[in-house]
């Protein structure tokens, strides 16, 4: 047997392959941290930050990292995205809970956003891709807000828009137009830039491909401000003085359900405080009052003692109030918004539909208890959901009613503008996820619902931010957070409908139908060679 000698260079080569392989392994790490980072960027564009325009870049790099990809690197770098959005976004679900919630939530939403990526890398080879890919995000949005569990549709890419230039498109189609509009940019934004190289390097690109990347970013923009018409907060039907009364809460957290008294308390007394400004012209007497959700945990058809302290704060203040109360009736629980008249009594009331899994019931009840006791002990009943759309008429002003998880919906703060609702509220209670960036967010989804459907927003909250909303989405007036307070305004009254309005579902469901064109189109072209290859197996 003959044994050749290695070459001179060739100890140089053996030492050079510890580096090349090292390079290797550490080359696929770079669109995956690329990806992370461009999670936590559009986490960064969401409120309480006023920086709405770096979700442009976070879907740039998204969309930088997915061309090309194959399935399994696209599924991965998609979970990556998710996980460097949703895991900040989501942190104030586990403020009382502990961290186990709040991990096992963001690793079950991750997953459509890591399904969205697969989507995304399967078109991103297609003419005018951006557009297929944005339509595929707003698809992955439509499933997240319907399951599971009736669906989690906090951090739609529309709640982040509240201060953004595309904020307009909310009146057009709601918040999968505005959504699907800066997804597309962002998309835009990057093949541009792509196009642009390639075009320095190779000096042949299809002007065809230029042509749509350069739309891809324009349209969105010149359609933002053409929908600045259909914005106004002109009022059609007159307008009314509301107040919006915090009490505040005795102390942050769910300790404070087991002084259900002190909160009722602090409301009606910062209510006779409103009375009393009232008295000295201090403010301007509103027509109606409006308590947030959990004023009242103590159900005042079955307590006489809670019934007689509203009662006599309507007194008070001599006009009604909607009073946020938790009632029991037939065995069952409901989260009730009651309208109290200081003659008449509790006139109306509203039962809140969509209620929060995990916090107002729980599913999967028998296998949680197994796993932990101490969350089926927090939710020891289950909310039952009310079935019809709140709309108060309180002297012939119609006041639609989202009661706080609700205002995330899209049907369930429609359908109060459709069965007349000339302003809205969104009574809420935020004192369990303490000062975090839960209320502003929230806050944030109630601008959008200004604009989507051109109403005043009223938002009473327990603990704050409380606020009152102009239709345009601007904040006229807010309160502090943990502090009481009372806020009096006069507002206008629509009752003209939006193109959102209008429209309701139908704008989703030509995103969802053009993503599964796309889709189609994608799946269809990478068959096309693999059936070419088996026919020409077969011919020889």
């Amino acid at each position: 047997m003959t044994v050749t000698a290695p070459s001179v260079d060739q100890p140089d080569r053996v030492r050079a392959r510890p580096w090349s392989t090292r390079g290797a392994r550490l080359l696929p790490l770079a669109p995956a941290v690329v990806s992370a980072l461009c999670g936590v960027l559009l986490y960064v564009s969401f409120p309480p930050r006023t920086l709405w325009w770096l979700a442009l870049p976070a879907f740039a790099g998204f969309g930088w990292v997915l061309r090309g990809r194959g399935w399994k690197a696209a599924l991965g770098l998609g979970y990556l995205f998710g996980l460097g959005f949703l895991l900040p976004l989501l942190v104030w679900t586990g403020v009382e809970v502990g961290p186990g919630p709040w991990l096992a939530l963001v690793a079950v939403e991750a997953v459509f956003v890591a399904l969205v990526g697969l989507g995304v890398a399967a078109v991103s080879k297609l003419p005018a891709w951006p557009v297929w890919a944005a339509a595929v995000w707003v698809t992955g949005e439509a499933v997240r807000a319907r399951v599971p569990f009736h669906g989690f549709p906090w951090g739609k890419i529309a709640f982040g828009q509240a201060d953004g230039v595309f904020l307009p498109l909310a009146a057009v189609g709601g918040t999968p137009v505005l959504g699907f509009a800066v997804v597309l940019c962002g998309f835009g934004l990057y093949e541009a830039v792509r196009v642009a190289a390639e075009g320095r390097r190779t000096r042949a690109v299809r002007s065809g491909t230029a042509a749509a990347a350069l739309l891809s970013v324009a349209v969105p923009v010149a359609g933002a401000l053409a929908a600045r018409t259909l914005v106004s907060d002109k009022a059609e039907d007159g307008t009314v003085t509301v107040a919006v009364v915090q009490g505040n809460v005795p102390r942050s957290g769910l300790e404070f359900n087991a002084q259900r008294r002190a909160v009722l308390d602090y409301h009606a007394r910062e209510t006779r405080k409103l009375a009393a400004d009232i008295k000295a012209g201090k403010v301007a007497r509103p027509d109606f009052v409006l308590w947030p959700e959990n004023a009242s945990d103590i159900d005042p058809f079955g307590n006489p003692d809670a019934a007689l302290v509203i009662d006599e704060a309507a007194k008070a203040v001599g006009v009604p109030i909607s009073v946020g109360g938790v009632v029991a009736r037939d065995g069952k629980v409901f989260n009730e918004q009651i309208l109290w008249d200081p003659v008449k009594g509790p006139t109306q009331t509203y039962d809140k539909r969509q209620i929060q899994p995990f916090g107002e019931y729980l599913p999967l009840r028998s296998l949680l208890d197994a796993v932990n006791d101490s969350w089926t002990t927090m939710v020891s009943q289950d909310f039952s959901r009310g079935t019809k759309p709140g709309v108060f008429d309180i002297g012939g002003t119609r006041v639609g009613l989202a009661t706080c998880y609700e205002a995330a919906f899209d049907w369930a703060v429609r359908d109060t503008v459709t069965h007349g609702a000339q302003m809205i509220s969104v009574p809420s209670n935020n004192a369990t996820f303490d000062r975090s960036e839960m209320t502003y967010q929230q806050l944030a989804m109630s601008r959008v619902r200004a604009v989507e459907h051109s109403r005043t927003v009223t938002v009473p909250v327990t603990s704050g931010v409380s606020a009152i909303i102009m239709p345009d989405g601007k904040i006229t007036q807010r309160t502090g957070m943990f502090v009481p307070g009372h806020l009096v305004q006069k507002i206008p009254l629509r009752s003209s409908q939006t193109p959102a309005t209008r429209l309701g579902i139908l704008p989703e469901m030509a995103l969802v139908l053009v993503a599964a064109g796309g889709l189609g189109w994608a799946i269809g072209a990478a068959a096309r060679p693999s059936l070419a290859r088996e026919e020409r197996r077969r011919a020889r």
